[in-house]
């Protein structure tokens, strides 16, 4: 499965050829397959998963329009995602869903598979307590896709000492001035702890490349550093998970015509997240270079089909607890004391207390 590849990056040398590749061990180079689909390249002679690829060529090949979609293609079955890395992809039985993620889950059986995975957060909690396991968890994904809902069922029932949500606002002057992950790096967990990304670094990979709050040169170090970085937090033995929510368009424009009506929610749709609706492909675009990049197998991304939100969650917790080890952590017999026997204390006199008015008795029949 040989093949010759050169490719001419922009801040590169102007003709890196990377001749006699084998072209099955890029799948371990994203920052090259990066390179290949931003800049156009040229293979000769290659058979890709039993396809002849001869004289695919990119703008400095003579050929040029489509070249991000032809080679996307040609390295699909040499990248992860291109893998059963979609989060309930299959059923128990093995037959697909569908690419919507399937028909919406009756609320009976969603609220009872949702408190059993939720028991089971639990003791994956108590199990990084008890072992001094760090666990990042990176939830991405377009607006509307369902983030934010599925991490707060995710901690409903968990200790806020243990479990934390790292949700960044904009950066600060100062914070721009830093190298871009370090305000992250501030974030991640001590053993015994568990972080979830509520968007993460990867911002500048999605909205900050498409709205234009970084430059091309800072967006190209960013795909370049990230699998370098996650490689060095897993290598440090954090459990590293990233989920990307998947949603359609009409799916997306009836949430965000939902949270306009609901007085409680609307605080949730920002002028930015009305813009992506005219910015649907250039997002598009943006994900699917970013997955060719930092989709290394230290660190798989695992898209969650989260048309249906309810499936989307089950599914999406259900696979975190099956990718770690936990285990259920004896705990120790606990057992009340009899009360002591009282020694003269008097309470003091609640007219000396400042209580709160009784608001409760006003709702009274």
């Amino acid at each position: 499965m040989k093949g010759v590849v050169g490719c001419a990056v922009g801040g590169l040398p102007e003709e890196r050829s990377l001749t006699g590749l084998d072209l099955g061990q890029l799948a371990a180079k994203p920052f090259l397959i990066g390179v290949a689909l931003s800049s156009g390249v040229i293979v000769d002679s290659a058979e890709i998963g039993g396809q002849d690829v001869s004289r695919v060529n990119g703008p400095r090949g003579g050929h040029g329009g489509g070249m991000i979609q032809r080679i996307s293609r040609v390295f699909v079955p040499y990248r992860r995602v291109g893998r059963a890395m979609r989060v309930g992809a299959r059923s128990k039985k093995g037959a697909p869903v569908s690419d919507k993620g399937g028909s919406r889950l009756p609320r009976e059986v969603y609220e009872r598979e949702l408190l059993r995975l939720q028991g089971e957060l639990v003791k994956l909690q108590e199990w990084v307590r008890h072992d001094g396991a760090r666990l990042v968890v990176v939830f991405e994904g377009r607006d509307a896709a369902g983030k934010g809902s599925t991490i707060k069922r995710f901690t409903e029932h968990l200790n806020p000492r243990v479990v934390r949500i790292a949700a960044l606002p904009t950066p600060t002057d100062r914070e721009r001035t830093q190298w871009y992950f370090q305000r992250y790096v501030e974030q991640l967990p001590a053993a015994g702890e568990i972080v979830l990304f509520d968007r993460s670094w990867y911002n500048r990979a999605g909205v900050e490349r498409v709205m234009g709050y970084c430059t091309p040169e800072e967006h190209r170090r960013f795909l370049q550093q990230c699998p370098i970085f996650e490689r060095l937090l897993v290598d440090d033995g954090i459990l590293l998970r990233k989920y990307w929510f998947s949603v359609s368009a009409a799916e997306q424009e009836r949430r965000f015509r939902a949270r306009l009506k609901d007085p409680m929610r609307r605080w949730k749709l920002s002028t930015v997240d009305i813009e992506s609706i005219s910015r649907w492909e250039d997002y598009s675009r943006a994900k699917d270079e970013m997955f060719v990049h930092s989709d290394i197998a230290e660190s798989p991304w695992h898209v969650v089909e989260s048309e249906d939100k309810r499936r989307g969650r089950i599914n999406m917790i259900a696979h975190l607890l099956s990718s770690v080890p936990y285990r259920e952590v004896p705990r120790q017999a606990v057992s009340l004391p009899p009360r002591p026997s009282l020694t003269g204390y008097a309470r003091t006199e609640r007219s000396l207390q400042t209580a709160i008015p009784d608001h409760a008795a006003t709702l009274a029949d």
